[in-house]
């Protein structure tokens, strides 16, 4: 069974072989929409569980929706804003170009959530909580998701153009860009399983690949090719739990990248353009 270029464990390998350092955001918290929207949670869950059933690759989809929108300015749902007269945004970076999906996915879950909750949540606080739940529906973690990020109304190409690593990216490229945030695909739709036992399952198969030098893309073997993370593959190959743990750091970290808080950005009624 063929998943997407990015699968779950492309989407992530980053945050979990270069987690994130740094103290988190003290403006976002797990309860913000407890009393403005307490149906939340279940809301997004149901769409997401959904779309999932219909396609498995789908939850790998949207966790990288996730990764890339965080990795360009902060996770403010920029990647979420198709191009306007005003400015070009990162739907068709390279990055992105014929190889980003779920934004329709997305688009109906800021439904359900409008619907229950009008004008409330950000689609950026979509985009983190479907990452999450996409992660479980898929055999992985759960994490309690920090919320109250604002929506960017704006988007930029050639930031993400920038901001993305390349899978041509050699060692010391990754590493760079992971700390160059402070913290720590290429542009096609063709279908390759970078982990091919387990193509649609959240587990450990992808860093065995790496130490029997089965990896897919150039920037995954880079990760296991004589350099500073050879050790944390081998620990990652050889403990799923060890991994998982990692990854849920990983994640909660790279969700307090840059937010727009407070009276910063908007709250988006539709996920595609400004309000």
């Amino acid at each position: 069974m063929a998943s997407s270029s990015t699968t779950v464990f492309a989407s992530v390998v980053g945050l979990a072989l270069l987690l994130f350092v740094g103290s988190g955001s003290a403006q976002l918290n797990t309860n913000f929409y407890s009393k403005s929207c307490p149906q939340l949670q279940e809301t997004i869950y149901r769409v997401v569980e959904a779309a999932v059933r219909r396609e498995a690759r789908m939850g790998a989809s949207l966790l990288r929706l996730f990764f890339h929108d965080c990795f360009v300015n902060g996770c403010d749902g920029s990647i979420l804003l198709d191009d306007t007269s005003s400015f070009t945004g990162e739907k068709n970076a390279n990055p992105n170009r014929n190889s980003a999906r779920g934004f329709d996915v997305i688009d109906s879950i800021k439904s359900a959530v409008e619907k229950a909750c009008p004008g409330t949540v950000s689609c950026a606080d979509v985009l983190a909580v479907a990452a999450r739940d996409s992660t479980v529906l898929l055999g992985g973690p759960s994490w309690n998701v920090k919320l109250g990020r604002r929506d960017a109304r704006t988007a930029s190409q050639s930031a993400a153009n920038n901001g993305i690593p390349p899978p041509t990216s050699n060692l010391t490229r990754l590493v760079s860009r992971f700390n160059a945030l402070g913290r720590s695909g290429s542009g096609d739709n063709n279908l390759a399983p970078l982990d091919a036992q387990s193509p649609t399952t959240f587990d450990n198969s992808y860093f065995g690949n790496l130490v029997s030098r089965r990896g897919l893309l150039h920037s995954d073997q880079q990760l296991f090719s004589g350099g500073s993370t050879d050790s944390i593959v081998r620990s990652y190959s050889g403990s799923q739990g060890a991994f998982r743990s990692d990854f849920v750091s990983g994640m909660v970290k790279m969700g307090d990248i840059s937010p727009l808080t407070g009276s910063q950005g908007e709250i988006r009624r539709n996920c595609r353009r400004p309000n």
